[in-house]
């Protein structure tokens, strides 16, 4: 007779899970309201027995739920009260999805840098320009660059003038900024996500259609990375 089956054991919940929950619930208990400010990193940290890594983990996965925002200099303020098993269910749907994300983006934008080289006008090398000033400015004054990245991706695929691809783009914007801030929340990110903006869009402006989707494609290998 063949064994019978086993339940397979529980998969224990990782650290920045158990910390999402403990804050989620840190929020309820000491009764939070939107607009109100946690207490500083540091301080959190010590309080709840991690580093300041791991706790800054599990502010993102707060910050992409729309749980709280955070803000430089002035830390995470709370934007909206949710049950920890609400939150968690979220984070673990959203994990699952990362991997279509990233893979629809590589679809997407690879093909959208392409055409932006073949295509682009003196205005939308400006847009691009821009865009990278924008990013610079936020990375330099120390912050994760996001509305700059947001709006080098948004030039690009003006730049390529496909309706369709655009409206496609449009479609996945909202997951994109999902993964957009888990990324640029990794350290030494920003920086390094900059330059792979640098080296598309030098290839854009040379022309080079070849040369900027495969820039295209390692900047997004880049942001795929994203650790737990």
């Amino acid at each position: 007779m063949p064994p019978s089956p086993r339940p397979r054991p529980l998969a224990r919940p990782r650290l920045y899970e158990r910390l999402v929950e403990r804050l989620c619930e840190y929020i309820r208990e000491t009764e939070m309201r939107p607009g109100d400010r946690l207490p500083p990193e540091r301080e959190l940290a010590a309080s709840l027995g991690v580093s300041r890594v791991s706790l800054s983990q599990a502010l993102v996965a707060l910050e992409v739920q729309g749980v709280i925002e955070v803000r430089h200099g002035d830390g995470a303020i709370v934007r909206r009260t949710v049950s920890e098993d609400r939150v968690l269910a979220l984070l673990r749907d959203r994990e699952n999805r990362r991997a279509e994300i990233i893979e629809a983006r590589q679809a997407l934008e690879v093909k959208l840098a392409e055409l932006a080289a073949q295509r682009r006008t003196e205005a939308d090398l400006a847009e691009i320009d821009s865009a990278l000033a924008l990013m610079r400015t936020e990375v330099d004054r120390g912050e994760r660059g996001v509305f700059g990245d947001e709006h080098f991706h948004a030039a690009i695929t003006r730049a390529a003038r496909s309706r369709l691809l655009e409206r496609m783009m449009a479609e996945i914007s909202p997951m994109i900024m999902e993964t957009r801030v888990e990324s640029l929340s990794q350290p030494d990110r920003p920086s390094a996500s900059l330059a792979g903006h640098e080296r598309i869009a030098e290839a854009i402006r040379s022309g080079d259609p070849r040369r900027a989707a495969e820039a295209m494609r390692a900047h997004l290998l880049l942001v795929s990375d994203v650790a737990r």
